[in-house]
């Protein structure tokens, strides 16, 4: 397993969705531009439900990444899965499997983001062939 390290800029913007009139649904995009050891820009969409308890709630996102991770030239796609119960939050960010292009071909891993200071930064810990 390698780890590559670094921060990222995140922009999240509302989407129309087919359950306007439900207000616990929404749907948005997602725009990321990554630095450190994962130099690349990600575009995605999301999908999100609250609960009927503030700070409950739940996400999911598909979002492709594309540019160089060590190095190494191409996209991949990531799997987001989130679940926050009353504030404690939970977060699983998978690379979709046989997802990866050029020379991430056969790339596989989980990312992790931490926010400290409404500053994001994360550890990428990954395989290649």
């Amino acid at each position: 397993m390698t780890r590559a390290s670094g921060t990222f800029e995140v922009k999240l913007a509302p989407l129309p969705h087919y359950a306007a009139d439900d207000a616990t649904l929404g749907r948005m995009s997602l725009d990321k531009v990554l630095h450190g050891g994962l130099e690349a820009t990600g575009r995605g969409e999301m999908l999100t439900a609250g609960g009927g308890i503030k700070g409950s709630a739940g996400y999911v996102a598909i979002e492709r990444i594309t540019g160089t991770l060590d190095g190494r030239a191409g996209s991949f796609a990531f799997q987001h899965l989130g679940v926050m119960t009353r504030g404690a939050g939970e977060l699983s960010i998978t690379v979709v499997p046989d997802s990866g292009t050029g020379e991430l071909t056969g790339l596989a891993g989980t990312f992790t983001i931490h926010i400290v200071d409404g500053k994001h930064s994360y550890d990428f810990d990954y395989t290649l062939p």
